[in-house]
């Protein structure tokens, strides 16, 4: 019999992989079957078989992969399970620090051998600390992956929260917005002029941009997971709810599935009214598609695919469009959709629990938070010397 080689093995955890193919992005499968161990990738499938979300899962198996890339270059040994509190501090210390003590000792902080190791494998990008919220999430899906192995962790004890804490602050890296602009009404204005043709893509991106923006921001992964079978067309309303007289407009609902704050059972719906409903069933018209996937891949040659855009896709669309309309794009986001139907809203003085009703927000704290900094530019307190 002839003796299996690594490469057996990654060729092997690749195949096993193509089965997550709805998760995990193709150009990853197979630098992720490189990284993971085949116990990883058992893991991910239990878990897929188990109905957790896909941008969780994603978001594990990519969390797993640089683990297990860090701790071999860290220690010079595989990932252990479960993992000792020594080498959860140790990766605490690798990646959150200060940036005032290592300008001083280049031996605080991440090792550089480290560092450019993760670099080589494309899996590090910064050069300062990372940011609190990756690292809460790697720890946080360690944790996951730690339980789903039936084994017992570390991640509640003490001197790990204290020094998650005592490192974060030391670290003193501002939170970066997701987007550092809003999508408001007008730069959707923009994006729209620059999608205004009758090309396939034009219809495309046109459906997608008020689709998003008039659902109440909804993030990109649920625009890419939405299927036809999630639309329901209900009966025509009238321009203004004030005026029986006034012009009916077109109406659908939405039915959100899992997202980050709903389950399958918890059956969310939202609302869409005239533009984006004409917009929407006209792609759809024109694109011929009945069920399966709304949002779909277009080729160069303006071919529809069967398969739905990732979600990565839905960013790299609406930045398209913003350097076509003349914007950065670098400091615009799919997410600047959300954040800018909020900020929209609050602009034009709609009250906060009926925006959070088509937003969907669980958060009131959050969904606050656009509307004071949209009430205090508007306000007289910032005027009181101009």
């Amino acid at each position: 019999m002839a003796k299996k080689t690594p490469s057996d093995a990654v060729h092997r955890r690749a195949e096993e992989l193509d089965a997550l193919d709805a998760i995990l992005p193709f150009d990853r499968r197979d630098q992720l079957a490189t990284l993971l161990t085949d116990d990883d990738v058992a893991t991910l499938k239990h878990l897929a078989n188990e109905g957790m979300g896909d941008n969780t899962l994603r978001a594990l198996a990519s969390d797993i992969g640089y683990l297990e890339t860090w701790c071999q270059l860290a220690t010079g040994s595989p990932l252990p399970w479960p993992a000792p509190e020594s080498l959860l501090l140790k990766f605490v210390a690798h990646h959150l620090w200060d940036p005032a003590k290592r300008a001083e000792d280049p031996s605080h902080g991440m090792p550089a051998e480290v560092g450019a190791g993760l670099r080589g494998q494309r899996l590090l990008r910064a050069d300062g600390p990372h940011a609190p919220e990756t690292v809460r999430r790697r720890l946080t899906s360690w944790s996951i992956l730690t339980r789903w192995r039936g084994l017992t962790g570390a991640f509640d004890g003490p001197s790990l929260k204290s020094a998650l804490r005592l490192a974060v602050r030391a670290s003193a890296r501002p939170r970066q917005r997701k987007s550092k602009k809003a999508v408001t009404g007008d730069v959707l204005a923009k994006l729209l002029s620059a999608c205004a043709g009758e090309r396939t893509v034009d219809l495309r991106d046109r459906a997608l941009l008020l689709t998003a923006f008039a659902s109440g921001g909804r993030r990109r992964s649920e625009l890419a997971g939405l299927r036809v079978d999630d639309l329901s067309d209900e009966d025509p309303v009238q321009a203004d709810p004030t005026d029986p007289g006034s012009p009916p407009l077109p109406c659908l609902s939405i039915r959100v599935g899992r997202t980050k704050t709903t389950t399958t059972d918890d059956d969310e719906r939202v609302v869409l009214i005239g533009r984006p409903v004409l917009a929407l069933k006209g792609w759809l018209q024109e694109a011929g598609i009945n069920n399966g996937p709304v949002f779909r891949r277009i080729d160069q040659w303006g071919n529809i695919d069967r398969r739905a855009l990732t979600p990565q896709s839905v960013n790299l669309i609406l930045k398209g469009r913003c350097r076509q309309a003349g914007l950065d794009p670098t400091l615009f986001s799919a997410h600047g959709l959300r954040s800018g139907y909020l900020t929209e809203a609050a602009n034009r003085g709609i009250p906060l629990p009926e925006a959070m009703q088509q937003s969907l927000h669980k958060s009131v704290t959050q969904a606050a938070s656009y509307y004071n900094n949209a009430e205090r530019k508007n306000g007289r307190a910032a005027r009181l010397i101009v």
